[in-house]
């Protein structure tokens, strides 16, 4: 239904399956997209999610959560560098670095790893006019997602652990991002953007 949307507004939309761990299939897909008419913006977004506190699972979010956002991004700097003034790369993080719950996980350790090298990489292509972000959502609820399939004790204690007695969803996780890619936020770069409806109660600074 969204693809249909923004062909009706005139977009080109187009989608592709794609093993993020796969290194030379990801950079076949980011300098294809390159190829054809540049890339503007773009967005990091994976994720292994919740995997067990076993080697195994360590390994699996770092693969996917560390080092394929690392690999998309050095894909995807020199292309963006080319745009020029303008051009943003965002990666997503997570509240889940300062608000611990549940057991532990790779997930929030491994997402806190990047969080440096947004700053490093913003300070690096500044003079380029390309600018890097973070946006780290707080709990997020759709269907079909962790926290809309589970509904339990969990997510009773966290959903009432929100000042604003909700959670979040996509779409207003998707509206930060396009601010942040947008000439309105031509100022903001190297930052930590938390959507958690004042979830988090640290002082952001």
């Amino acid at each position: 239904e969204r693809e249909k949307d923004w062909q009706g507004k005139q977009g080109r939309v187009s989608g592709a399956a794609l093993d993020v761990t796969d290194d030379a299939a990801l950079k076949k897909w980011i300098d294809g997209h390159a190829n054809d008419g540049g890339i503007d913006h773009f967005v990091a977004n994976v994720s292994a999610l919740g995997t067990e506190n076993t080697p195994e699972g360590w390994r699996k979010a770092i693969e996917i959560d560390l080092v394929a956002t690392v690999n998309a991004v050095l894909h995807a700097r020199p292309h963006l560098e080319a745009r020029g003034k303008g051009a943003t790369l965002t990666i997503i993080g997570t509240t889940s670095l300062v608000e611990i719950a549940g057991p532990t996980q790779p997930y929030r350790s491994v997402k806190a790893a990047l969080v440096p090298m947004v700053k490093s990489i913003a300070i690096e292509v500044a003079p380029k006019g390309v600018r890097v972000n973070m946006v780290s959502p707080g709990t997020i609820l759709e269907d079909g997602n962790s926290w809309g399939r589970q509904r339990d004790e969990r997510y009773k204690r966290m959903l009432a652990r929100n000042p604003t007695g909700r959670m979040g969803t996509p779409q207003e996780v998707a509206a930060a991002v396009v601010f942040l890619a947008g000439a309105p936020a031509s100022f903001i770069s190297g930052v930590n953007f938390i959507v958690d409806g004042a979830l988090t109660a640290r002082v952001q600074y």
